[in-house]
């Protein structure tokens, strides 16, 4: 599977990229759900800027598509500082970080993504820098072992990781602020559907917004996604209409997605869980094996949503399917599911 060309695949991809700046909130009152967390946040900022002081270190975490350099990029924002954006794993050296933390400002904002995949050694440079804004940098070694020291500006580090339970414990007891991010409800990711349709130029009605977020899997990266694809779709196919709910499901059976945003890679697990091992309880890596895929990608591509929405349950035996599942796979129509509802 290349999970890249999956269309609800909820991994950042190139496209992505180039239409996230224009999609992208400007400031906090822009940005639309997690409305406890941009509560929080709030309170946050606006007590930073009362202090005239940087806001805390803060951790987000969450699945991928949900906002988590989003909300970086608006705490900068708000707090009028510069932000330097980088991963975990594009940080090999100490001396990457390094450089990187000498040439913050007073008050900057560094945004790691990723944070869980930094290696070993570059973690230990970030304790003391977190605490005291300090590095103790070892030149050489044995006897000719000297220590260079190096005072850095105060700053706030943002970390952003979508498995938080990989995190080491003495890195996460130096954030200050936690927030998880939550997958959104139709509605909410209706509404960013309709704020990007007006950027994109693109004409779409309440109900056409809600079809295409019905199947975004709660991810706001997702539904901008399928938007594109169903402006794509309409301006080939119906050049001179509106975008009405007709040309969202006319779309998603072009793309293979299903009124739950499933595609064929997610009804290719069930089916196989249903037919050959009799709906479970099996292993993941008998599944991996029979798929002919990596055990991570079950893991962490295919498996998170279908556990989200209750068709697939992880017990101590292995992966089992619901009946959810199975009456969705016989007619994933909504209009029938009370007929199906006796024959299970």
């Amino acid at each position: 599977m290349d999970e890249k060309k999956r269309i609800v695949f909820n991994q950042e991809t190139d496209e992505d990229q180039v239409y996230s700046l224009s999609l992208r909130p400007a400031n906090i009152q822009e940005f639309i759900g997690q409305d406890e967390l941009v509560d929080n946040l709030r309170v946050s900022i606006e007590a930073a800027k009362l202090r005239k002081e940087p806001v805390e270190h803060m951790l987000f975490s969450g699945p991928p598509g949900l906002g988590k350099t989003s909300l970086a990029n608006i705490v900068a924002h708000e707090m009028g500082a510069r932000i330097a954006i980088t991963s975990g794993p594009s940080i090999t050296r100490a001396g990457d970080l390094i450089g990187i933390l000498t040439n913050l400002e007073l008050g900057d904002v560094l945004f790691i993504d990723e944070i869980h995949r930094l290696s070993k050694p570059v973690e230990e440079f970030l304790y003391p820098a977190m605490e005291n804004f300090k590095i103790d940098f070892i030149v050489d070694k044995g006897p000719y072992a000297k220590t260079i020291n190096f005072n850095l500006k105060p700053f706030t580090l943002i970390g952003a990781t979508t498995r938080s339970g990989l995190l080491a414990a003495p890195l996460r007891d130096r954030f200050g602020i936690f927030h998880h991010l939550e997958f959104y409800s139709p509605e909410v990711l209706s509404r960013i559907i309709l704020r990007s349709s007006q950027k994109l130029n693109v004409t779409l009605s309440q109900e056409a917004a809600f079809a295409i977020a019905s199947r975004a899997r709660g991810t706001p990266r997702i539904a901008n996604r399928l938007l594109r694809r169903v402006r794509d779709f309409s301006q080939v196919k119906m050049p001179d209409g509106d975008i009405d709910q007709d040309v969202v499901n006319q779309a998603m059976r072009s793309l293979g997605i299903d009124e739950k945003g499933l595609d064929d890679c997610d009804r290719r697990l069930i089916k196989l869980i249903h037919e050959h091992y009799k709906g479970g309880p099996v292993g993941v890596e008998a599944l991996a094996a029979t798929l002919n895929e990596e055990v991570d990608t079950i893991v962490d591509v295919v498996e998170p949503y279908l556990l989200k929405i209750g068709f697939l349950k992880r017990t101590q035996r292995g992966r089992e399917l619901t009946p959810l599942s199975v009456r969705h796979m016989k007619d994933p129509s909504p209009k029938n599911n009370k007929v199906q509802e006796g024959l299970i």
